[in-house]
C-alpha cells in the first residue's frame, strides 16, 4: 500500500475545501452539475479520442498502482538467481526446469524456460530485452491517459466557465441572478484546475514511476539469467547485481 498517494489526495481535499471555507465559502457553492459534466465528462470524452481502446483499457488496469504498487523484492530475487546458478552449476540448466515451471511470474518464467531450452546468451537478451521494451512502452501509453486528461481538464474548466458567464450575462436584467451565477461559472474553472493538478498529472507521474522501478527490477533480473547462461560465478552474480538495490 502506498500511504504516500492516499495522503496526498487527502491533503488536496483539505487544501480546496477548507481553502473554501477559510475564504467564507460553503461546500454547497463547490458543487454544480453542469460544471462537472462539461469538465468530468468531457476530459474523459476528449481521452477516449485520444487513445486506442487497449491502452485506454491500460491505463485503467494499471491505476491501482498508484495506490497498490506491484511488490518488486530486489534483495530477494538476486538470492534467488545466486540460488539458481548453484543449482545450474550442479545439476545443469536442466536443473532449471522445475523451478520454471513453478514460477508464476510469466517474465522469471519465460526467462527460466530459454534457459532451459539452451538459448545462447545473446538470444536471451534479445528475446527478454524485446519482451520488456514492449511492456514498458505499452505501459507508459497507459500512464499518459491519465496525463492527457491533465492537459484537457483545465481547457475544459475555461470552457465551462466561459458557457457559465454566458448564462449571467443572459440575466443582466435580473441582478439577483448575477453574483450566483458567475460564482458557478468559476466552478468549472476549479474543477477543471484543480483536478488536473491534485489528480491527473500526479496519477500519471507516480504510475511512470512506479512502471520504471518495475523495468529496473527486470533489467536486473535480465542480467541475472544472462550471467547464469554464460556460467558465471555465483559470486560475482551476487556482486554485479548489487548494484541494482536501491536504498
Amino acid at each position: 500500500m502506498d500511504v504516500l498517494s492516499i495522503v496526498g489526495i487527502l491533503l488536496g481535499l483539505v487544501a480546496i475545501l477548507g481553502g473554501a471555507l477559510a475564504k467564507g465559502s460553503s461546500l454547497e457553492a463547490l458543487w454544480n452539475l453542469a460544471a462537472f459534466l462539461i469538465v468530468v465528462v468531457g476530459t474523459m470524452g476528449a481521452a477516449l479520442v485520444q487513445a486506442r481502446t487497449p491502452v485506454f483499457l491500460r491505463g485503467l488496469k494499471i491505476f491501482p498502482w498508484v495506490f497498490m504498487p506491484p511488490r518488486l523484492d530486489v534483495e530477494d530475487m538476486i538470492e534467488r538467481l545466486v540460488e539458481w546458478s548453484h543449482l545450474s552449476r550442479k545439476e545443469g540448466l536442466l536443473g532449471l526446469e522445475t523451478i520454471s515451471d513453478e514460477e508464476p511470474d510469466p517474465f522469471v518464467r519465460k526467462g527460466l524456460q530459454l534457459l532451459v531450452d539452451g538459448a545462447e546468451p545473446q538470444a536471451l537478451r534479445q528475446i527478454l530485452e524485446a519482451d520488456l521494451d514492449n511492456r514498458e512502452l505499452f505501459d507508459l501509453q497507459g500512464a499518459k491517459v491519465f496525463e492527457s486528461m491533465g492537459i484537457y481538464s483545465p481547457t475544459l474548466g475555461i470552457i465551462g466557465a466561459v458557457m457559465g458567464l454566458m448564462a449571467v450575462m443572459q440575466n443582466l436584467a435580473d441582478p439577483a441572478k448575477l453574483g450566483h451565477g458567475i460564482a458557478a461559472a468559476f466552478v468549472a474553472t476549479i474543477y477543471g484546475v484543480g483536478m488536473a493538478n491534485l489528480f491527473f498529472l500526479p496519477v500519471a507521474n507516480k504510475l511512470k514511476g512506479v512502471i520504471q522501478a518495475r523495468v529496473n527490477y527486470e533489467t536486473m533480473l535480465l542480467e541475472g539469467l544472462i550471467s547464469i547462461a554464460e556460467g558465471e560465478n555465483p559470486r560475482n552474480i551476487e556482486n554485479k547485481l548489487s548494484g541494482f538495490i536501491q536504498d
